[in-house]
Parts: structure tokens; C-alpha cells; sequence
């Protein structure tokens, strides 16, 4: 499974540790890419919120583990990026990311967002809040 930042998110918001949402048998990962989202997140916030957002990407860096972009998911990229030009369809580039890291490594997409990895070819998703 690759992890999707919405879903990360809504574990987060939702209050969940990530021991709730990882079962000891899944094999997880996430999306370099995921880390710079969360990242983000953490710099537009303030006070508590702050705080929160910081404790949770660091738990997520240290619980699960980032796949790097590399050669090999950068043609899996270039591949989702033709096909969602031809379907007239454009999606964000770091979910079109995350989808080829997924794609690369064989793994399946958790994410909380249905229409950023909808109909991309060779690319499994399972919807979860």
C-alpha cells in the first residue's frame, strides 16, 4: 500500500494514531512527494495546531517509509501524464507523482481523494476515510 497525503490527513484530523491505521502485516509507504505536502501543512499552521501537524509528520517519517522518485517512477510519470492529456483530463502533479511511485513499485493507493487517482491507467486505488 502507498499511502496518499489526503489520507494522512484525515488520519490525522480524525485523531488517529497511525498504529490505528497501519495493521502489523501491511507492507505501507509513502510517496517522497507526501512528505513535502505534510511539510507544507506544517508551515502554514500556528500555534497548537503547529505543534500537532509537527508531531504527526514526525511520527509518519519514522513509522513509514519514503519511496524516492527515481528513473524508474519518473517514466511511470511520464506515461500518467500522456494518458491523463489524452483523456482531456488533468490531475494534480503531485497526485500524478504518488500515483507513479505506486505504479512503479506494484503498490496500491490509499487515498481519501476520489477524483485524483480515478481512471489512471495501471494504477490501483482503495478509497478510505
Amino acid at each position: 500500500m502507498l499511502f496518499d497525503t489526503t489520507f494522512l490527513i484525515e488520519a490525522d484530523r480524525s485523531g488517529s494514531a497511525l498504529d490505528d491505521v497501519i495493521n502489523d502485516e501491511d507492507d505501507v509507504a509513502i510517496a517522497a512527494v507526501t512528505i513535502a505536502e505534510l511539510r507544507v501543512g506544517v508551515a502554514l499552521s500556528i500555534g497548537r495546531s503547529r505543534r500537532l501537524r509537527e508531531a504527526f509528520l514526525a511520527d509518519v517519517e519514522a513509522t513509514i517509509p519514503a519511496l524516492d522518485y527515481n528513473a524508474h517512477v519518473a517514466r511511470e510519470h511520464a506515461d500518467l501524464l500522456v494518458a491523463v492529456r489524452q483523456q482531456g483530463r488533468p490531475r494534480g502533479a503531485h497526485d500524478l507523482i504518488i500515483a507513479a511511485t505506486a505504479r512503479a513499485t506494484r503498490r496500491t493507493v490509499v487515498s481519501a481523494d476520489k477524483s485524483g487517482f480515478d481512471n489512471l491507467p495501471g494504477v490501483s486505488v482503495r478509497y478510505q476515510r
